[in-house]
């Protein structure tokens, strides 16, 4: 049986929450699991018993959630397993990811789906939510159990790393779906506009001497379906956005009002562009979708800050050596995220004086909640106790060594990055302390 939870008091942060509009020094006190205190003037209410952290000059904000993650398990456990997955999480400053339905065998009915949950419950060091495929087997000829998943409890529905071609296939998902409000996660992609491309269309590519693909594959895949959920009133939530007229796109169909719409953005797409690629070919740069134009990246930010993109999510995609070190046309897409997300996020946008604490808190905990209709999480007495603290000073370099997740495919090793995530607490339960991740009894 595990040992009771201890009464932590985290002493002296500095505390934001725009959700209780919190911005400034306080202690917290976390008891049962749950936030007991919010002391602004410091706690009173601790006993001998209490653990006090010192988190002077760090960032306590509500537990940041990763909606788009791939942990591989089951069938892929030599790239990431739900155990190792989830340690980069808490590692990355995460108190709760969602795994996405493309394993083997693929997440496309209730067992599956169950299979994945339940380890979770064993071995995960975060909460795990995990989605469901659209099509049986990712295939997009035929509809997967979704009820029988939702039954079991699908956070979602994707078959997020193929777009569905057929058009009146994803219009039946979406009415489907619509019958228990479920949430549908497009992976917009035309792929006769793909039509090979590794990298995006441009000089780049041409440079490189390797195929692009053009962002109208992502852009005209997105217009039909947001007229698909304008038609059918489904819930869509539109994956790893990365192209300026989508931007565009997700932007008016919210101002109509008439589309329940949202949209995440990745860490990657958000600090690199298509300039990254060099005559290296450096295959941990190779993502789909493609590191754009400058332009593109440029309306990402823009997006994100004014709220037309809800959240941040990284798209963790880790793959082992011989899948990443090959030729630039055969090897595999996707970097991993989980660690690199929140040192990203501070060094190339917060430190900068390019986004402020409260912006970062709403894209990386309330946006991801609020899409998924999670139990809202936040810095006040009663709330769940899932927290996550950032030291800004701290800085490390991205290295191999430094990742604790199986997959070392991350699109930035070796840069130096400042603000990690230094303690997290699930249920008030501490996974991460110092930036050491807690193994066994509770701390």
């Amino acid at each position: 049986m595990s040992s009771p939870l201890p009464t932590i008091l985290l002493k002296g942060a500095h505390v934001v929450d725009p959700a209780t509009n919190l911005d400034g020094v306080a202690d917290v006190l976390v008891k049962d699991g749950k936030i007991s205190c919010v002391c602004p003037e410091g706690c009173t209410h601790a006993d001998s018993d209490t653990k006090t952290i010192d988190l002077s000059g760090k960032v306590l904000m509500p537990g940041l959630v990763d909606m788009h993650v791939h942990l591989r398990e089951p069938g892929f456990e030599y790239r990431e397993d739900v155990a190792s997955g989830t340690r980069a999480a808490a590692h990355g400053g995460f108190t709760a990811v969602a795994a996405m339905a493309n394993t083997n065998p693929v997440v496309d009915e209730g067992a599956t789906l169950k299979f994945v949950t339940d380890k979770a419950k064993e071995v995960a060091a975060v909460k795990v939510y995990q989605m469901g495929a659209i099509t049986v087997g990712l295939k997009g000829k035929q509809l997967a159990e979704m009820n029988d998943m939702h039954k079991a409890g699908a956070i979602a529905f994707s078959d997020d790393g193929m777009g569905i071609q057929n058009p009146q296939l994803m219009r039946r998902a979406m009415e489907y779906a619509k019958v228990f409000d479920a949430l549908i996660v497009a992976h917009c992609e035309d792929e006769s506009l793909v039509d090979g491309g590794v990298v995006h269309e441009g000089l780049v590519a041409t440079r490189l001497g390797v195929a692009g693909q053009a962002s109208l594959s992502e852009a005209l895949a997105l217009h039909r379906d947001i007229e698909l959920a304008r038609l059918t009133g489904t819930r869509l939530h539109i994956a790893h956005v990365s192209a300026k007229e989508s931007v565009e796109l997700i932007r008016a169909a919210k101002a109509a009002g008439d589309v329940r719409i949202s949209a995440e953005v990745t860490p990657h797409h958000l600090v690199l562009n298509e300039d990254a690629l060099d005559k290296t070919y450096d295959t941990n740069m190779k993502m789909n979708p493609p590191l754009r134009s400058t332009q593109d990246q440029d309306a990402l930010i823009e997006g994100l800050l004014d709220g037309t993109i809800d959240a941040v999510a990284t798209d963790h995609a880790p793959h082992a050596p011989q899948e990443k070190e090959l030729e630039f046309e055969l090897a595999n897409f996707g970097t991993t995220g989980l660690e690199t997300a929140v040192p990203l996020m501070f060094t190339h946008f917060i430190s900068k004086d390019k986004m402020d604490w409260a912006t970062l808190v709403d894209r990386m905990a309330h946006g991801p909640r609020r899409v998924m209709n999670l139990e809202p999480v936040t810095i006040a007495e009663g709330s769940i106790a899932d927290i996550t603290i950032i030291d800004p000073e701290k800085e490390i370099t991205v290295s191999k060594d430094w990742l604790v997740g199986k997959g070392k495919n991350s699109a930035f090793l070796g840069h130096t990055l400042k603000g990690c995530a230094t303690e997290v607490l699930v249920d008030g339960k501490l996974v991460l302390l110092n930036g050491d991740i807690i193994d066994g009894e509770c701390v």
